[in-house]
């Protein structure tokens, strides 16, 4: 059984592995191990997280692959995001970024030290 069985099988709800089975050796090991994080998104997830790494993270890459809009590619990466517990999907803004807002005109004084407190 490959993962892509395994995770049609499950549909997304959680599972452990309690046997493995090393296929180059005559070695198992036995024990509950929960899979790795990408291991438990869908199939077809697993397969845009793959296209996006081999892409080099190029959303425009994205677009031409999968055929669908920039809008589109972000809303499923920010989805995928939120599966993955070691991604901080709203991550507080550094410094610089606020600086950078101000400078721009997208936030007032009052809205950059409101943001420069929430980042500590």
């Amino acid at each position: 059984m490959d993962w892509q069985e395994l995770t049609d099988l499950t549909r997304g709800r959680p599972f452990v592995v309690e046997r493995v089975r090393l296929t180059d050796a005559d070695v198992a090991i036995e024990g509950s191990f929960e899979p790795p994080q990408l291991a438990r998104l869908s199939a077809e997830d697993q397969v845009f997280v793959a296209a996006f790494v081999l892409a080099h993270g190029s959303i425009k890459e994205m677009e031409r692959l999968f055929g669908v809009s920039y809008p589109t590619v972000k809303a499923r990466l920010n989805r995928i995001a939120e599966r993955l517990d070691f991604v901080d999907t709203d991550p507080a803004p550094t410094g610089a970024d606020v600086i950078e807002s101000l400078r721009r005109g997208e936030i007032d004084v009052q809205g950059a030290l409101d943001e420069l407190r929430r980042s500590r």
